[in-house]
């Protein structure tokens, strides 16, 4: 009777330790950040344009914060509510490398800013 009950009592704490391991492993599952950017409106044309023309510098300044475009278009397809005009998802895997990534882009977001609503802003994936 005795090594039934060694058993069972080795199997709960066995189970136990694996749960605790499991939750352990999860915590420390990475968490990828996304900057998202939304135009609605294109008011300047003109500096809409210009604003494209140094697009090839965002490039650069994804890769060099080690992001990676997700999504880049102006093709949307409404399901309900008013889709933006344009909508561009930038994965990063860091916090600290998305927020450096918008801050090294200053010039290119105020351009967005100066020729289009719309909106930017960082969101943390699961």
């Amino acid at each position: 009777m005795r090594i039934q009950h060694t058993i069972a009592l080795a199997v709960v704490v066995g189970l136990g330790l694996g749960v605790i391991a499991t939750r352990g492993l999860a915590a420390q599952a990475k968490r990828t950040f996304y900057v998202v950017i939304e135009v609605d409106e294109i008011t300047d044309v003109d500096g809409h344009k210009a604003m494209t023309k140094i697009g090839p510098t965002n490039i650069v300044e994804v890769k060099h914060a080690d992001g990676r475009y997700l999504v880049r278009t102006d093709n949307l397809v409404t399901l309900d509510g008013a889709p933006p005009k344009r909508f561009v998802m930038i994965a990063f895997d860091s916090m600290e490398r998305a927020n450096g990534f918008y801050q090294n882009t200053k010039e290119m977001t105020a351009m967005r800013i100066k020729a289009t609503k719309s909106r930017a802003f960082i969101v943390e994936g699961l």
